[in-house]
């Protein structure tokens, strides 16, 4: 049995857990709700609080579909409840960043500033302080998309290893190189 499979989720409470016919998942709490279509093969069980996800057979894909779905689910109901966060920074000179609704303004030094949007389902919030990188704070229910928008931000200047310079998480550590050696 997989550890993480087999261990079931504990609903808080103001948290529902409901099942369709056609095995989508249904999680409402306090922050919103989620929804997620689930393999026919994987049978989730709701009863008294706690959520149960059951395999059919010892087939590898059931083994690896198994704990996957665990995690997924055990994930909607922290975002729910609790919500997830994550912090950008941007570490350069003239590095900027700057929101106006569901629009993000940074300067990352191209020639242009880069406009992203923002999905409805994240809350974003810009953060320039003197002396500090200015910081970008996004906040949602749903774990995935904000990992996804989060790794889409960094990927528009990552951090380089020389001097460091790029958009990272706040808690990133960049690995530094040496430069070239001079002369002889």
């Amino acid at each position: 049995m997989s550890r993480i499979g087999r261990a079931p989720i504990k609903l808080a409470a103001g948290v529902t857990v409901s099942v369709s016919a056609t095995n989508e998942v249904t999680v409402k709490g306090p922050k919103g709700e989620l929804k997620k279509a689930i393999d026919r093969d994987i049978k989730v069980e709701v009863a008294d609080g706690v959520v149960n996800v059951i395999r059919p057979t010892d087939q590898i894909r059931h083994k690896a579909l198994h704990g996957l779905y665990r995690a997924l689910l055990q994930n909607m109901v922290t975002g729910v409840t609790e919500g997830y966060k994550k912090q950008l920074e941007l570490v350069g000179v003239g590095y900027k960043a700057s929101h106006s609704g569901q629009l993000l303004d940074l300067a990352l030094g191209y020639s242009h500033n880069i406009v992203f949007e923002i999905p409805q389902e994240l809350k974003v919030s810009t953060l320039t302080e003197k002396g500090q990188n200015p910081k970008i704070m996004l906040e949602s229910i749903d774990k995935q998309l904000l990992g996804q928008v989060a790794a889409k931000l960094r990927s528009l200047r990552k951090p380089e290893p020389y001097k460091g310079k790029g958009v990272r998480y706040s808690d990133e550590v960049v690995r530094k190189k040496a430069g070239k050696s001079a002369g002889k």
